[in-house]
């Protein structure tokens, strides 16, 4: 069990070429999204991790909006392309998973813990990476594509309007996936003697 764990932390990978199919049903979509939400650990078991799935037209929806957005600040259509072609790849996968942290269980528990106060927003961004992560590792487990994308805050306020999601919840990141259309780039790594000490 523990060499599965490390095998699929390893072989996940950003992919952005994915294509529309899914290799599990959306009743099973809907337990990775639930268990992950369960399971995730917060500082001072807030739970303050929030997560919306988009799946069919809704998904298709998220990447117009992105998209809308972006025309409206690129200033032509030619330095527009790649940006276009990145979209795109997106909006042709299956669906697309919104990360949000309830900024109202922060507000709380710096009230309630002022002697922390400058930390929860730091811990909450951190339990929603574990969050990120989990999501991340369950779709590949499944044999699916996925990465993680950050054009918030540039949709958050069509993103609240289109889904009437709560004003209190700050949109962190998206998650498209699919199937896998084309493998990851090859990637490398820094000496781990640089990022690694032991003491002993």
């Amino acid at each position: 069990m523990t060499d599965h764990f490390f095998d699929v932390m390893k072989n996940r990978r950003s992919i952005y070429q994915i294509g529309g199919e899914c290799t599990v049903s959306d009743d099973r979509l809907i337990e990775l999204v639930e268990d992950a939400v369960i399971y995730t650990p917060t500082a001072f078991h807030s739970q303050s991790g929030r997560v919306i799935l988009l799946l069919g037209e809704h998904h298709q929806t998220l990447w117009d909006i992105t998209e809308d957005t972006l025309r409206k600040l690129v200033p032509s259509q030619d330095s527009f392309a790649s940006t276009e072609a990145k979209l795109n790849s997106f909006r042709s996968g299956y669906g697309t998973i919104l990360f949000f942290e309830d900024q109202g269980v922060v507000n709380q528990l710096q009230n309630q813990f002022p002697l922390y106060k400058e930390h929860f927003p730091v811990w909450s961004e951190q339990a929603s990476g574990i969050l990120q992560f989990i999501l991340w590792c369950s779709l590949e487990v499944e044999g699916m594509g996925a990465s993680l994308q950050h054009y918030n805050p540039l949709i958050d306020e069509a993103v609240k309007s289109e889904w009437k999601v709560l004003d209190n919840w700050k949109l962190v990141a998206q998650m498209p996936f699919g199937t896998l259309a084309a493998p990851a780039e090859e990637r490398s790594f820094l000496p781990l003697a640089e990022r690694v000490k032991i003491i002993r």
